[in-house]
């Protein structure tokens, strides 16, 4: 039927007048957040049902095959035996970031029978528009993230593959983008087995409009895909090589900030995180290594685990990066995932033997869930030539439910899957997730650091690359509960990526705002804000000082910006400091315009000599500052550097 009435439902079921209007974004009788859940409908009946129709009086369609659930609160329908079309989905939960999600079954206008399939997190906006397909965004990428998407869709490669759906990735229709995120729209079933021929075949047009510095590499790989002549790993190494190559011409600026906190009701704290409010910082491992840890089995077995977890790590962490930066080749990201799951099980097997020393048994057997992210710094020669201190490799580890985000001024994207009950019935095939979720032991945890042997546990490890400013969050579910984070990220967005906000002060803010919302568990917090915006050399010319001297040639000088980010910022931070000193020039030139010309005379020898101070002060405090910079960030100084002219790179100071 067509519906005039554009009504959406408060999702709190306690609401006693649930009925809001389309736009509304809190709910009139409780103040609840209205939930705008938009939802792609596959199949070609889902195809010819005209906007503004509503699919069995609940889902409004917005455009063609978009939906809004305008009953968001309530279950969505399902069915007593999945269709075989459903499988591929359920088993590819674990690249959720990248593949939608069943949410539920409706039925079309004609039929009795629940013949649309529904997909959540689909590549939808927040108002119900498509993501841009990555053919219409591909020539204005930057060379790096044109690359990283291909890495995307080379990665998916083989899981794809393994369930017969590898036709998904060769369609471009069906590749959409969200900022450095390939996301599919859905999957293709097809009888035909697809090879790597198929996929480089898919690229051949991409290359052409490539951008210059990477077409050349890029092109060989192509059509050794299109050719047969290499496998799989062959292809994935070559692209990440070049991959990494693009990336290390960037510079890479980390500000990292943890707490923690026992929350309004506990009396122990078993969350342990590091950097933390209480931790020692080492300033190397800091700007690398960032974890949260969730104890499990109470105040002398919880708090135990997670602080084992995060000592331990520190330490093989630590020894980990120093070997990989000896290393004068790169180290795939397998090998790389390989080293650091070796030293996940020897943190469990730490924990486990623990609880054997102590006779633990059951539920007194103590745990701990985990979420780690460590920028690993590999040296490599960039496209241009030059070697880079930084590839930009970012590797994300979880075991449980302790999450992780990566957050920028436009999205919100979790990154990590939890380790519980509804997920492994999902994976396993057996339900839908809103349909497991359901399950009174939903959230029951699958596995934890201590919980099994090593030989036992599956660990989720991924590789991402740095190309974008945003800000890595990793929590316990003290906060992610209830969707806090989803609610409250674009609170914190701008301001942490512009500086008006401090990386430490945004962790105490989202620690309290658990406490205000969740408050019954502990909760930890760790921020690390990522700064890949170019910095540059501008020429920037003095503003004329109305002073009656002899002319005098103006000559460009040089400054230094910082990141786009927060230029705007610096300079008016700069203009601040120079304030008073031009307003004293300024009343000092317009008294001179009224004094007699032998006081005028004299008033010029004064004035230079406040001049001559003044610039002597400026250059002896850019000079200082020009050395502080080169010795505390000298990867950054030395890309400025060699952006300068070919006769001034000669002036720039060489790191021993």
């Amino acid at each position: 039927m067509i519906s005039k009435e554009r009504i959406i439902h408060c999702p709190n079921p306690d609401c006693d007048q649930p009925i809001n209007n389309i736009g509304d974004r809190l709910c009139q009788t409780c103040q609840t957040p209205i939930l705008y859940r938009y939802l792609w409908a596959t199949g070609t009946v889902a195809a010819t049902i005209p906007p503004e129709t509503k699919i069995a009086d609940r889902y409004e369609v917005i455009t063609q095959q978009i939906c809004l659930d305008t009953q968001p609160g309530l279950p969505p329908d399902m069915v007593s035996e999945l269709p075989p079309a459903v499988i591929p989905y359920l088993k590819l939960y674990p690249e959720r970031l990248h593949i939608p999600q069943p949410y539920g079954f409706t039925s079309s206008l004609n039929a009795d029978t629940n013949d649309i399939l529904l997909l959540e997190n689909a590549p939808i906006d927040g108002k119900g528009n498509l993501y841009p397909r990555i053919t219409e965004v591909w020539e204005q990428a930057k060379a790096v993230r044109q690359l990283y998407w291909l890495w995307q869709i080379l990665q998916l490669w083989k899981p794809l593959s393994e369930l017969g759906v590898a036709a998904s990735l060769v369609s471009p229709d069906n590749l959409l983008i969200q900022g450095w995120c390939v996301k599919l729209l859905e999957l293709h079933q097809t009888t035909e087995k697809l090879t790597l021929q198929d996929l480089g075949e898919s690229w051949q047009s991409w290359v052409l409009v490539a951008k210059a510095e990477i077409a050349e590499g890029l092109s060989c790989i192509i059509q050794q895909m299109c050719q047969g002549d290499q496998d799989l790993a062959t292809i994935t190494n070559q692209l990440n090589q070049l991959l990494l190559a693009s990336a290390a011409e960037m510079p890479l600026m980390l500000k990292v900030a943890g707490f923690t906190d026992t929350g309004p009701v506990m009396r122990h704290n078993e969350d342990t995180c590091y950097p933390s409010n209480s931790s020692d910082l080492d300033n190397y491992l800091n700007q690398h290594l960032s974890i949260v840890c969730d104890g499990i089995g109470g105040h002398e077995g919880g708090e135990v685990a997670s602080q084992l977890a995060v000592q331990s790590l520190k330490l093989q962490i630590r020894a980990w990066l120093q070997d990989v930066a000896e290393q004068t080749e790169i180290v795939p990201p397998d090998l790389l995932q390989q080293q650091l799951e070796a030293s996940l099980r020897v943190v469990n097997n730490m924990i486990w033997s623990r609880n054997d020393e102590q006779q633990r048994q059951g539920r007194e057997r103590m745990a701990t869930t985990l979420v780690m992210a460590i920028q690993l710094p590999q040296r490599i020669v960039t496209n241009t030539g030059w070697e880079s201190e930084n590839a930009h490799e970012l590797y994300l580890a979880n075991v449980g439910d302790s999450r992780a985000y990566w957050i920028t001024p436009h999205y919100c994207q979790l990154l990590t899957i939890d380790d519980d009950m509804a997920t492994r019935e999902v994976c396993f095939g057996q339900s839908l997730y809103r349909q497991a979720n359901t399950t009174p032991n939903a959230h029951a945890l699958t596995q934890a650091l201590g919980t099994k042997e090593a030989e036992s546990l599956q660990f989720s490890i991924k590789r991402f690359i740095l190309e974008e400013d945003g800000i890595l969050l990793l929590c316990s579910d003290g906060l992610s509960d209830h969707d806090w984070v989803e609610k409250s990220w674009q609170d914190y967005a701008i301001p942490l990526l512009t500086g008006k906000l401090a990386v430490e002060d945004a962790a105490r803010n989202w620690v309290k705002l658990a406490n205000e919302k969740n408050g019954q568990d502990n909760t930890s917090v760790v921020l690390t804000v990522c700064h890949i915006s170019q910095a540059y050399l501008v020429p920037v010319k003095a503003a004329p000082l109305v002073l009656e001297l002899e002319p005098i040639q103006p000559e460009d000088e040089l400054a230094i910006t910082a990141p786009e980010a927060e230029t705007s910022e610096l300079q008016a931070a700069t203009v601040d400091s120079l304030a008073d000193s031009s307003l004293a020039l300024l009343d000092l030139d317009q008294a001179e315009e009224s004094a007699p010309t032998v006081v005028k005379e004299a008033n010029r020898g004064k004035l230079v000599v406040i001049l001559g101070g003044f610039l002597a002060l400026l250059v002896g405090g850019t000079s200082l500052g020009l050395f502080a910079w080169w010795q505390l960030q000298p990867q950054s100084f030395g890309q400025v550097c060699r952006q300068l002219p070919q006769q001034l790179q000669q002036f720039c100071p060489k790191r021993e």
